[in-house]
């Protein structure tokens, strides 16, 4: 999760958002170059008088200028489209869970289990045991198996919303009456955490998203204890 006084993203916990990163310091290293070589000719031409007639009536000159910015344009377009159909790929989920925002909670359902589905509130402030976040800490997590795909189905009850756990490099908007789907898979076991990223009326900032991603053998534990309880309580 982040830190205060952190200027650079989460640490990546799934191969998309490993991506991402690798993508960011990519178009950022061309952005720091772009912006010496324009600093370095404004100071230039403020610095000196002298002119060259070759620079101010060339081709040549023109070409190069319109050629390179088209070639660093497809230098970043391409990397982008690749990540872009990394993340729509829909690879035989081992997992399904449908999450669906309220005003102001999250409830998860998961479809490939009968009865297994809960509604996911903050904790309260003054609720919270030591170790635990403020405003990011929910009463029930949302658990899944670690390097397996999962995929979200993400819709909303009333008004706008949007699951986002930038960790995992997840952000999609829940719309009422519209079904948007997610995948990603949790390279390592961890807790992650997120927040709704639509403001969706008083209580957005109350609205946490916790991930929990155990080895399978942990997940049909915790699996078999919910089927359980949700039996009893029936």
């Amino acid at each position: 999760m982040a830190h205060p006084s952190q200027l650079g993203f989460q640490d990546a916990a799934s191969p998309v958002m490993e991506e991402l990163l690798h993508f960011h310091d990519h178009a950022l290293m061309i952005i720091f170059l772009i912006s010496a070589f324009v600093l370095y000719i404004i100071a230039g031409m403020i610095s000196t008088s002298l002119t060259d007639k070759y620079i101010l009536d060339s081709q040549e000159i023109e070409t190069i200028w319109t050629v390179l910015p088209a070639i660093t344009l497809v230098l970043i377009a391409l990397p982008s489209l690749r990540i872009l159909y990394l993340m729509d790929e829909i690879n035989n989920p081992s997992l399904t869970i449908k999450a669906v925002g309220h005003q102001w909670y999250w409830s998860y359902e998961y479809t490939d289990y009968d009865q297994l589905g809960f509604d996911s509130y903050m904790i309260p402030t003054q609720d919270l045991t030591p170790g635990q976040f403020r405003l990011l800490e929910a009463d029930h997590r949302m658990v899944i198996p670690t390097e397996a795909p999962i995929r979200v189905l993400v819709s909303a009850d009333d008004v706008l919303h949007s699951w986002a756990v930038p960790s995992l490099g997840i952000k999609m908007d829940a719309v009422p009456g519209r079904l948007n789907q997610v995948t990603f898979m949790a390279a390592r076991s961890g807790v992650f955490f997120g927040q709704c990223s639509e403001i969706c009326g008083a209580n957005h900032s109350f609205m946490p998203i916790v991930v929990e991603a155990v080895p399978l053998e942990h997940f049909e534990d915790w699996s078999t204890r919910m089927l359980e309880d949700a039996s009893l309580g029936s």
